[in-house]
């Protein structure tokens, strides 16, 4: 069992996503940077869709109760395993009894920590990600356990990798929403030319830009949304829907971020700045 010793501002379960229930309004969820996971769970040589603990902005202090491997990836987060420093996109060997626990944030906002083949907490609707109400909460607290397999000795075949930090991107890649023709020439000249800035109105259900564009009078029946649709509001307030966002939506599609840009948007937090292009 790994334990929850220190929870941080939000701590989570998550793997790639809870996929083939959106018709009974159930989110996608999962980790909100798959690019990360999927490096993460790649040096231990685990399945891309095995089970990790993403780590938002505060980390938490933790405890295991039997031999493992880990590896850290997505926010510089410092972190220390016995008061030793240990970095990011290496695999690190745990002993019984050890501590995992973090410090300031230094870049990004959202870290992962992987373990040897996943962490084992209950699959719900074919997936491990926490999600309110399919689990019994949305994150985890002081505590709180979380099955793992012991592994007592483990060769990787890559023991460390060099990642460019995709988070320091500004720019969104896009495409064209199903409402994107409703867009006159001042909007587009205004969404494809301004710098936005996240406002603090951002978590896993959505990101909301603080400034706005012009606005719409458009009516529209509520249609199916996925994570990275971006909503434009009649008040010109753009809406960018995220892992744990609801299944349909009333406002206008006008463009869905491509995958990689919503691992680029998850490692933004207030008042970073953001840029879109469209591809």
């Amino acid at each position: 069992m790994l334990k929850v010793l220190k929870a941080g501002l939000y701590l989570s379960v998550q793997d790639l996503g809870r996929f083939g229930h959106r018709d009974i309004g159930v989110p996608i969820a999962g980790a909100m940077d798959t690019e990360s996971v999927k490096k993460a769970n790649l040096l231990l040589e685990n399945d891309e869709n095995d089970a990790v603990l993403e780590i938002t902005m505060t980390g938490p202090t933790l405890q295991f109760d039997a031999d493992t491997y880990i590896s850290l990836s997505g926010a510089h987060i410092v972190a220390t395993l016995n008061n030793e420093p240990v970095d990011n996109f290496t695999v690190i060997k745990i002993g019984k009894g050890d501590i995992l626990s973090y410090g300031r944030l230094e870049k990004g906002f959202r870290g992962y920590l992987a373990i040897k083949g996943g962490f084992q907490s209950k699959m719900l609707l074919d997936s491990r990600s926490q999600f309110y109400p399919v689990t019994q909460s949305a994150r985890l607290k002081d505590g709180d356990e979380i099955p793992y397999e012991e592994t007592t000795s483990y060769d990787p075949k890559i023991s460390e990798v060099k990642i460019e930090d995709h988070f320091e991107h500004e720019v969104l890649k896009v495409y064209k929403g199903p409402e994107f023709s409703l867009l006159t020439d001042g909007q587009l000249a205004e969404i494809f030319t301004k710098t936005f800035t996240v406002s603090k109105e951002n978590n896993r259900m959505a990101y909301q830009l603080a400034e706005l564009i012009l606005g719409h009078s458009y009516s529209m029946l509520t249609s199916g949304t996925l994570p990275g649709t971006i909503q434009l509001t009649p008040a010109g307030r753009m809406i960018i829907l995220m892992k744990d966002g609801q299944t349909t939506g009333g406002y206008p599609r006008i463009l869905q971020l491509s995958e990689e840009s919503i691992a680029v948007l998850a490692q933004k937090k207030y008042g970073d700045a953001l840029k879109f292009k469209l591809v």
